[in-house]
């Protein structure tokens, strides 16, 4: 039977070797917006989930500080923030006693302009220089304690002393956090460069610190002791397709709302397997452009047994954003002992500019071509390149089976045509 996975929107075709047993090779429909972006998130924020309405939580005289996602998440910060800032006037509070704060967390600062493309005109015509971004380095925040496994929590100072905080982001898969969204928006969003470093380098090769778990991930249950520490009050999330529209919005109390969006989330994209794979052939898209394309090989390396085969789909087109990321897999340190520099905060200084995800991101990717043989179908990255990330090179999809037979001539596989979007369960 022939099988494909998708590539810049097109189908590539292929079949299997016929001694190869096909587990799964199931395909996540893409998921309709709904018809009205804004009336859906004015329906979530009048049905709070585990809290009272904003009206209600506001009162006269707060200090208000709104957090919103930077531009790499495609949350329409511009469509929610001014509904949010609306109700807050209702309940008694001026635009003048509220700041809004991009949760940049070690992201790149964006400029004003980009700054208000994310928050929206109107936003930034109420507010004026009360819009501002988070800065990860300022000596300016403010340590407010610690978790309950002691790691220090430094945030922004608006943040630490305001009276009410609410945010504003997505709910998605993530790989190390269980799921986007949630105290997200405060850890890494507003806390000190310090913090997140050590929160993200510590828990990032916990076993249970990976997608689609909440309970006993000690990355994301640390991510929540650091938000109840801010005090964030209310968080509104959005479930968001792949063409950026509002699929389901939630609103309420940030753990009790996360629980449930996160809930709806998966029911969206996960894919039940028998057990794990001794091939996985996954596809990049939708999320094919830069560092966003390696999230299908993450996923991959979930669902794959040790020693077996990932075959991904990327085309690497616009490859600028990973070099770096090349460079230092190229180097041989092993995924461990470059773990140990990260925790020892001796960071190679052409990483220093990047944010702390995107470093971590190198010792995934050695311990993903420590723990499996990867070969990379992509015509965007010569094969010098690739080999570079210790994997292997292959040019078309039928040219990795190929390979991947050579080795392997008995495997049960699994394939994710459209793997960017997709959570794999292994049963």
């Amino acid at each position: 039977m022939e099988q494909y996975v998708i590539c810049e929107g097109e189908k590539l075709c292929f079949t299997l070797p016929p001694s190869w047993r096909l587990m799964v090779a199931e395909d996540r429909p893409p998921v309709p917006g709904v018809a009205d972006a804004l009336a859906e998130i004015r329906r979530a924020l009048d049905e709070p989930i585990g809290s009272v309405r904003i009206e209600e939580i506001a009162k006269p005289g707060m200090e208000v500080v709104l957090l919103f996602d930077d531009l790499q998440r495609p949350t329409p910060a511009d469509l929610a923030l001014p509904e949010i800032m609306n109700r807050l006037n209702r309940a008694g509070i001026p635009d003048s006693r509220m700041w809004a704060i991009c949760a940049l967390g070690t992201h790149p600062v964006p400029t004003r302009d980009q700054l208000e493309r994310k928050a929206g005109k109107e936003v930034a015509q109420r507010l004026g220089e009360r819009l501002v971004s988070h800065d990860p380095y300022s000596s300016e925040n403010v340590v407010v304690g610690k978790t309950h496994r002691g790691a220090l929590v430094e945030l922004n100072p608006h943040v630490a002393f305001a009276d009410l905080i609410i945010g504003v982001g997505e709910c998605m898969p993530h790989p190390t956090a269980g799921f986007g969204g949630g105290y997200k928006i405060v850890m890494p969003g507003v806390s000190s460069y310090r913090s997140v470093a050590d929160h993200h380098f510590s828990w990032m090769r916990h076993m249970q610190s990976r997608v689609n778990v909440l309970d006993g991930n000690a990355f994301y249950e640390e991510i929540a002791d650091a938000g109840k520490l801010s005090r964030l009050a209310f968080k509104l999330d959005l479930v968001i397709n792949e063409k950026k529209e509002i699929i389901r919005a939630f609103a309420g109390h940030p753990e009790a709302e996360h629980r449930e969006a996160s809930k709806f989330a998966a029911s969206l994209y996960w894919v039940p397997m028998p057990k794990v794979a001794d091939v996985t052939i996954s596809s990049a898209y939708p999320l094919e452009i830069g560092v966003q394309a390696t999230k299908a090989l993450t996923m991959a390396g979930f669902c794959t047994r040790s020693g077996g085969t990932i075959i991904w789909v990327a085309p690497q087109k616009e490859a600028g954003p990973i070099m770096p990321l090349v460079k230092e897999m190229a180097s041989p340190e092993t995924a461990s002992d470059f773990h140990r520099r990260l925790i020892r905060g001796d960071i190679p200084d052409d990483l220093r500019s990047f944010g702390i995800s995107y470093i971590m991101q190198i010792v995934f990717f050695k311990h993903l071509a420590e723990k499996f043989n990867v070969i990379h179908v992509t015509e965007g990255l010569p094969t010098e390149v690739v080999r570079m990330m210790k994997f292997a090179h292959a040019r078309t999809l039928l040219e990795a089976v190929d390979m991947a037979y050579e080795n392997m001539r008995d495997a049960d596989v699994a394939i994710f045509p459209a793997g960017g979007n997709i959570i794999p369960g292994v049963a």
